[in-house]
């Protein structure tokens, strides 16, 4: 147990250091912030959830001491604990009469969801004193997307908003132009209400991609310790992934509390973005498991996949949808044998 610990240190000291080279800036730093999980997933996976505990702690205590208190909190919440216990999780088991029975990918990917959810408004309570200054940082965050969207403000009839005077054919200037008509009040109110409604949704597209990152480093991790030797458990059947019925009702109750003053309405939107994600990503198991011994599902499968890459991801609406219908539904679960 002592060596896993050891084994744990080292491993959280790693991920200490890819996340902290983020204060870099540089492409390369960005790249390596991106796979800091991985090392806590790996030894959790490889050796022992308490590995992974001891390694969350170590980087924490390490970024915290050696940068600042704040770097050690937002490691800890946004990469160290996630990753532990998502890997804590993976490797829950009970023996049951027909031998060890592992927790189902189905509730692991809700869990994912859920997590991501949690990390998100983490960070967001520890980057802001209350809700009025991260509600502040967001609108002013959407308020510069939207003038990067709209660099150049034009008048009225379209031309640039810059005065300039002209020579006539005898040399001489002419009086400038009048003052051109700034832009209408309306046109700044929508901008106004443009970046009002992303301010809002900025939270779900966080918790989404946040998702969709914490199961890939999951899947991507659990394959590395796979090929190792060391995964404990079998490699699950990802294709039959299907969260229980429980999310839809997480779900809904995140609806509701989006209309919700204050962290309670910011976390009810990451949590419908995040179950978004969990939802295409079912719906995406669900097509690969229906396509299951149809001819020519090789074709089906690259055809799905081009649309998606062709739409930049528009095209995961239709599978969060078919991932929502397939756990409403229910009909991939063999009756004799429902999921636990």
């Amino acid at each position: 147990m002592a060596q896993h610990i050891g084994i744990g240190i080292g491993a959280g000291l790693v991920s200490a250091l890819l996340f902290g080279v983020l204060l870099k800036a540089t492409p390369l730093a960005i790249v390596l912030y991106l796979v800091a999980p991985l090392p806590i997933l790996i030894v959790g996976l490889g050796w022992s959830h308490k590995a992974a505990l001891a390694a969350a702690a170590a980087g924490s205590l390490a970024l915290a001491l050696v940068i600042a208190p704040f770097m050690g909190l937002a490691f800890a919440a946004y990469i160290a604990l996630p990753a532990w216990w998502l890997a804590y999780l993976t490797l829950l088991g009970r023996e049951t009469p027909t031998g060890l029975e592992w927790y189902p990918t189905g509730r692991l990917l809700g869990w994912t969801a859920a997590t991501a959810a949690l990390a998100f408004i983490a960070i967001a309570v520890l980057s802001s004193p209350n809700h009025a200054a991260f509600d502040a940082q967001l609108r002013g965050l959407a308020r510069t997307l939207v003038q990067v969207q709209n660099p150049a403000t034009r008048t009225t009839d379209g031309r640039a908003d810059t005065p300039r005077a002209e020579a006539n054919e005898s040399g001489s200037e002419e009086a400038p132009d009048p003052a051109p008509k700034p832009a209408t009040d309306e046109a700044e109110v929508t901008r106004t209400e443009v970046a009002d409604a992303l301010a809002r949704v900025v939270p779900a597209f966080a918790a989404n991609g946040l998702a969709l990152l914490l199961t890939f480093y999951l899947w991507a991790s659990a394959r590395i310790v796979k090929i190792s030797g060391r995964l404990p458990r079998p490699w699950p059947d990802l294709p039959a992934t299907a969260m229980p019925r429980t999310t839809l009702v997480t779900l809904a109750a995140a609806v509701l509390m989006c209309f919700a003053p204050g962290f309670v309405g910011v976390f009810g939107v990451a949590l419908v973005g995040a179950f978004s994600a969990a939802f295409a990503l079912q719906g995406l198991a669900a097509f690969h498991d229906r396509s299951r011994g149809r001819p020519g599902r090789g074709l089906m499968l690259f055809g799905m996949y081009l649309i998606l890459f062709v739409t930049q991801g528009v095209a995961l609406v239709a599978l969060t949808l078919f991932g929502l219908a397939d756990t409403a539904l229910d009909r991939r679960r063999p009756k004799d044998n429902p999921a636990p």
